[in-house]
């Protein structure tokens, strides 16, 4: 049997890198990388034709019931298709997981089922919920997720979370964290529950967001009973809607005897800088070719509390050409210390970097 090939082994790589390497897949991904140049070309190569494979994702079920065949056809370009560098099994493998999915999609109806709570999560975790969208959860947070034939519903219970939300114009999407509810259809947003606030940050599409009862926070929190109170008005709470790069902030006040007409919701813009850094929570894949490693170390401590710091300083300039996940320091560190003459020592949340033998 012939060996695999660099591009069999890329393709292998990024359908492993699709769902999620663990940290130690992380490491053996990295070695990979590292121990021959024309891995990385080869990773290049599979990932144009991945590209092409995720128009895919333009089509839905409940648009057609099949994809256009101009999803499925090549682009036209003067070169030949990047397909040709995607071992055939690889290929028949994405493409009919993605379709397999698409179609149980399609076909699975709608049902009612119990809520299903998760516990708080102690680091970053990421779930795909029964409509195929996506949650993903920051360290401290915790769901409870409904859905009925009507609606989906999920109730954030503490931290932030971030939703992907399957387009279905028939079965909204409703996230409720204590008196604030945020309605969607098909988008993407943030969603901080805070001790005094609730914040909705847009990243993609439209949500409406609305208060629709008063909770006593201090009450909950000193487990004592605290019955919602609907706001004193004689119609339905204000829907404030938000688009992408708008963020709303709801204060959280104590119950009172006379709660009055519910407060002006006014959402502002924020830039794509504020986003990056509201969102510096979740993991993402991180990609240097020929990077100081001053400019890499930097990268890695702006999204882990973890924090590397450059004890040598002649190690600012050495470059670096890998691929990794954000919240992998530990790993990427590992990698230096085998392949780069690099040395760690760790005391508490921060790692410090020296040349493993002195010039």
């Amino acid at each position: 049997m012939n060996a695999p090939t660099p591009d069999d082994q890329a393709a292998e790589w990024l359908i492993r890198r699709d769902r999620g390497l663990t940290p130690i897949e992380q490491d053996a991904y990295l070695h990979w990388l590292a121990a021959d140049p024309r891995h990385g070309d080869a990773l290049a190569r599979q990932q144009a034709t991945w590209r092409e494979l995720d128009l895919l994702a333009d089509w839905r079920p409940e648009h057609a019931p099949e994809p256009n065949p101009a999803l499925l056809a090549p682009p036209r370009r003067a070169a030949r298709s990047p397909f040709r560098w995607l071992a055939p099994v690889a290929l028949a493998a994405a493409a009919g997981v993605a379709l397999a999915l698409l179609l149980e999609r399609a076909a699975r109806p709608p049902s009612a089922a119990a809520p299903a709570e998760t516990p708080v999560a102690t680091s970053y975790e990421k779930r795909l919920l029964p409509d195929g969208s996506v949650l993903e959860l920051n360290r401290g947070a915790s769901v409870s997720v409904s859905y009925t034939a009507a609606e989906r519903r999920v109730h954030l219970l503490s931290g932030e979370a971030h939703f992907t939300v399957a387009k279905n114009p028939a079965r909204p999407f409703i996230v409720h964290a204590a008196s604030v509810e945020t309605r969607a259809v098909g988008t993407a947003f943030n969603v901080h529950l805070g001790a005094a606030s609730v914040e909705v940050l847009v990243t993609e599409g439209k949500v409406a967001v609305s208060e629709v009862e008063r909770v006593d926070r201090n009450a909950l929190s000193a487990n004592a009973e605290a019955k919602p109170t609907r706001w004193a008005q004689p119609v339905p709470p204000q829907n404030t809607f938000l688009i992408a790069h708008e963020r709303l902030t709801v204060p959280l006040a104590p119950v009172s005897s006379s709660p009055g007409p519910a407060p002006t919701l006014t959402p502002i813009a924020v830039s794509s800088a504020e986003i990056a850094r509201t969102l510096a929570w979740q993991p993402r894949l991180l990609e240097f070719s020929a990077a100081p490693l001053a400019e890499v170390v930097a990268e890695f401590n702006r999204h882990n509390t973890l924090q590397l710091a450059l004890a040598d300083p002649a190690l600012a300039s050495l470059p670096v050409t890998a691929s990794f996940r954000s919240d992998n320091a530990a790993g990427f560190v590992r990698l230096l210390e085998a392949t780069a003459g690099v040395r760690a020592e760790r005391r508490g949340e921060t790692i410090s970097l020296r040349r493993a033998i002195s010039p």
